[in-house]
């Protein structure tokens, strides 16, 4: 199959629901309906892309993997020197509020966003953000498209990379996307779905919107860690792989190992694991979910389950 023969798609593609029409979203300690829902020209987020987020995932009424998100969020704003204004409980609190004020309790899917706020003038400096923090949150009722879980998508390797810590860490969740968003256009340009981006060192890093792993001879590889974004999801299937007897290394690796996997997946909070169908349309294993991505699957349901009974 030639990746130009497919629709592209992206590893963020849910069933449309009427629902999401009528959605309220939180601002700053008031819940408005999304026509309503509005942020000042002069945010920081808006302005300067100068925040953090998370995504979650809302399953049985509670959220899976709450703290390690916390956890990120506010090692990140630390890091930034952005006081949230609020601790994990105040936040907790906050996308309760949400969920029940949208009627929601599972497949929910939940953007936590975190600017320094509005600005006295249009300019750059952090201390023009002087009324405190833009909290916003948006829940939206959401399922991952079948074809994710069967067809896969297409990859194409990209000349944008993920840059170095001092430039920009990576792993920072922040709205400063422009590197991940040009990586993106650049596989669209390649008839692409979506990009695979490199390390400064020419390894095989990471996509532009998930982390990514292959199969080779029964072992489980993904990046390093140093150039990527650390998801939480990533990290629990490194967890599930170690806890399970399955061999997974955190290492480098050239387009040489990705292209003759057996298999390749990405990972994320939406999609959890999405087989690759292929890359720089080099067919990987069949084309579709090998057995590994399965059974991959299968112990991350458990565990998701767990965590949110």
């Amino acid at each position: 199959m030639n990746i130009l023969d497919t629709h592209t798609i992206t590893t963020h593609d849910a069933d449309e629901d009427i629902r999401n029409r009528d959605i309220k979203i939180y601002i700053n300690g008031e819940i408005v309906h999304r026509n309503e829902a509005k942020v000042s020209v002069y945010d920081s987020g808006f302005m300067l892309g100068d925040g953090m987020w998370e995504g979650m995932r809302l399953y049985n009424g509670k959220w899976a993997f709450f703290d390690e998100h916390m956890d990120r969020l506010f090692d990140s704003c630390k890091a930034i020197s952005l006081d949230i204004g609020m601790d994990r409980e105040g936040i907790a609190d906050a996308m309760k509020q949400t969920a029940e004020a949208n009627n929601m309790h599972t497949d929910v899917h939940c953007r936590l966003m975190v600017t320094r706020g509005v600005k006295v003038k249009p300019f750059q400096h952090p201390s023009l953000s002087r009324s405190g923090p833009t909290i916003v949150i948006i829940m939206e009722h959401s399922k991952p498209v079948d074809r994710l879980k069967t067809q896969g998508i297409s990859l194409a390797s990209v000349p944008q990379v993920r840059g170095l810590p001092h430039s920009q860490d990576a792993k920072f969740n922040s709205h400063s996307k422009l590197n991940c968003v040009i990586a993106c256009l650049q596989a669209e340009a390649a008839g692409a779905d979506e990009a695979l981006m490199l390390d400064p060192n020419g390894f095989v890093n990471t996509t532009n919107a998930c982390n990514f792993f292959i199969v080779r001879k029964g072992e489980v590889w993904t990046s390093t860690g140093d150039y990527c974004m650390n998801g939480v999801t990533r990290q629990k299937v490194i967890d599930l792989c170690r806890q399970n007897g399955i061999p997974v290394f955190t290492k480098n690796y050239s387009l040489y190992e990705a292209y003759s996997a057996d298999e390749a997946f990405l990972t994320g909070t939406f999609g959890a694991q999405t087989p690759i169908r292929e890359i720089d349309g080099k067919i990987i294993g069949d084309g579709t979910a090998g057995p590994m991505t399965h059974r991959i699957r299968s112990l991350y349901k458990e565990l998701i389950k767990a965590n949110t009974e």
